[in-house]
């Protein structure tokens, strides 16, 4: 399967990976890489910046919200977004993040993703609102 994330400059630079897109679920997973890492404190490995954090669920979210656009729409776009972060996420570890719409109307969608390590840990979990265009 071709990446859609690559469709997404932004996306394809933070290196996301879509893993599975429906409109009832969206899968993603991304590299914690040191680019996108926030400092260490004192002897702890670098984690994942939140800003990271936000693109990934963002992108899994926004593709979700696409899969599940109703007949005649355009696209879909951001309107809100809310994150709680729980754990970190070390540099060298995989994130992996799925998004499942509470709602999928005609005119917006909400979905909820949660962004996991590969043992289940969870990293976060982000609300987000698509307005259908």
């Amino acid at each position: 399967m071709t990446n859609p994330a690559d469709m997404v400059p932004f996306a394809k630079t933070m290196g996301i990976q879509i893993t599975e897109m429906t409109a009832d679920r969206a899968r993603a997973e991304m590299l914690v890489q040191p680019e996108i890492c926030t400092a260490g404190n004192g002897t702890d490995k670098p984690s994942i910046h939140g800003g990271a954090v936000m693109t990934l669920a963002d992108v899994v979210g926004a593709f979700g919200g696409w899969a599940a656009l109703p007949e005649g729409a355009n696209g879909t776009t951001t309107s809100e977004s809310k994150t709680n972060f729980l754990n970190p996420a070390p540099e060298g570890e995989m994130v992996y993040a799925e998004a499942l719409p509470l709602k999928a109307g005609r005119r917006q969608s909400v979905w909820q993703t949660r962004i996991t390590l590969q043992d289940g840990t969870l990293v976060a979990v982000v609300t987000q609102t698509q307005i259908v265009l």
